[in-house]
């Protein structure tokens, strides 16, 4: 089915107040005009072309929401997807062929880094649940007496109950002090504290997040780096700048926070003492008035450290050794889609907290992959990206589609495949878990990919990965079902998101 026509309508309506809101300011997150054209185009029936790469096969289509982030969950083979108008779980036991099974109406805006947590409370009882980071708005049926600003914005941590996946539900939420435009579970698998993406908005020019504790599922809290002083203090960051993105936590129990400021490393073995350990520095700061750095022309927005565990101090770069940082960098000022924003390799030499302890290695921009023509009138920044052990990555970039980056050699990396649309804005590609006969999640991936799509949905891709052998063919049968205990749209996309970060950078 396609959006709804109730959808649409309201989607009129958030763009007839915009002009009132943004002021004539530049667009982000895509063309509004582009991108309501696409989806005419898509809700009509009309032809939209599919290319791809020899190595990539399309094995299934879910339209229905307009598609912005997803997790799968960690003990039991579900995929949760946020849209802008609806949370969705589908059950993926049959990853080529997943099946809707359970939805919540939910208005959002902009939760594009949809987080799943879990919590084992007793030994036939794990509580699962997903994270909603709310930067403009969030309001739905169940909880209607919880409705945030769409103006002003109200930081807040939603959490969504999806231990029985056919009952999605909010359970509860959290007030931040900073920015909860992404919000991260540091241990997925017994998620006690999450971090959120941050922002200067406490001290102009110093960057701050919070640590959110949800030790009480049902009324969780921020916790107060400094009880001393009045209010709730958040925690300190140089990677936010003028903004944070994304937490990201590596297999060592180290995280990377990416921002305006670049990446930092911080050791999170003990959550609620985060520890500097490494810093992109100069190399990735875009956060200074006036500076220039093409490995940071607007954020850093999310990062991935395969093999931490193996990382020694001062080792050649490879993904062998655990010094690998790759980043997505989004730049969304850039008009241009064959430069607007580009996907990096960095070198972690050291964690011992030194100065030039995180140096660049390459970067690759659409234009560089030289997969296609470069589309026109598009938004083609890079976006959320997924690691599979393989050395590919799979990375969404918007109206460039799913492009698939080798990076076995982290000094060159080069293109391994893609799949376009006509009609398309893919904002988060990631690979499908093996999930072993009790339904848990293990590191290896399978050659399938989920895109989510603003405008499609989700797409599920059979990729060629080296070293499988079996090319196009998916690599998972469809195992038997694993028993769960219970326990406005596409333009406004736009609008929204350029309203939210607008709003920080000059704040």
């Amino acid at each position: 089915m396609r959006l709804a026509t109730s959808v649409r309508l309201l989607t009129v309506g958030v763009l007839s107040l915009a002009p009132v809101a943004l002021g004539g300011a530049a667009h982000a997150h895509g063309d509004r005009d582009r991108a309501e054209r696409m989806a005419q185009t898509y809700d009509a029936g009309l032809a939209v072309p599919f290319v791809s790469s020899p190595n990539v096969r399309l094995a299934a289509v879910r339209p229905g929401s307009a598609g912005v982030s997803g997790c799968f969950l960690h003990s039991a083979p579900y995929f949760v997807m946020s849209g802008l108008d609806d949370v969705t779980v589908f059950d993926v036991s049959d990853p080529v062929a997943p099946r809707e099974v359970g939805s919540m109406p939910s208005g959002q805006f902009e939760n594009e880094a949809m987080n799943c947590g879990e919590r084992k409370v007793s030994r036939d009882r794990t509580d699962r649940f997903a994270l909603i980071g709310v930067d403009l708005y969030q309001a739905s049926p169940d909880d209607l007496e919880h409705v945030n600003d769409p103006v002003t914005g109200d930081y807040e941590l939603v959490i969504v109950d999806v231990t029985d996946p056919t009952s999605p539900h909010v359970r509860s939420r959290v007030k931040a002090t900073t920015s909860t435009h992404t919000v991260t579970c540091i241990d997925g698998t017994d998620c006690r504290y999450a971090y959120s993406a941050g922002d200067d908005s406490e001290v102009p020019g110093q960057g701050s997040f919070s640590i959110l504790d949800l030790t009480d599922l049902d009324h969780p809290v921020e916790v107060d780096s400094d009880p001393a002083a009045p209010g709730t203090q958040p925690f300190r960051s140089d990677a936010v700048g003028w903004g944070g993105h994304k937490w990201n936590v590596d297999a060592a129990g180290y995280a990377t926070h990416t921002g305006a400021g670049g990446s930092y490393i911080y050791d999170v073995r003990d959550p609620l003492h985060p520890v500097e350990v490494a810093s992109t520095g100069a190399a990735g700061d875009t956060a200074r008035e006036g500076s220039v750095n093409h490995f940071n022309d607007f954020i850093h927005h999310n990062s991935f450290r395969p093999n931490a565990t193996a990382f020694r101090p001062d080792a050649p770069p490879s993904l062998a050794n655990g010094n690998i940082l790759l980043v997505t960098e989004e730049d969304y000022e850039d008009p241009d889609c064959s430069t607007a924003g580009s996907f990096q390799t960095w070198h972690v030499k050291r964690l011992d907290g030194s100065d030039g302890s995180i140096v660049p290695l390459a970067k690759v921009e659409l234009a560089d992959l030289g997969t296609y023509p470069i589309p026109a009138g598009a938004f083609c920044s890079s976006h959320w990206f997924d690691y599979h052990p393989s050395g590919i990555v799979a990375v969404g970039f918007y109206g460039g589609g799913t492009q698939l980056i080798d990076v076995t050699d982290p000094t060159a990396p080069v293109s391994h495949g893609y799949a376009t649309w006509g009609a398309s804005e893919v904002w988060d590609s990631m690979w499908a878990p093996v999930y072993n006969r009790k339904g848990v999640a293990t590191s290896q991936r399978t050659n399938l990919v989920y895109s989510v799509d603003l405008v499609r949905g989700l797409d599920v891709y059979v990729v060629d990965v080296p070293g499988d052998g079996i090319g196009t063919v998916p690599s998972v049968q469809a195992p038997m079902s694993v028993a769960v205990a219970p326990g406005v749209l596409v333009g406004a996309s736009a609008v929204l998101a350029l309203l939210l970060h607008r709003r920080r950078r000059h704040a």
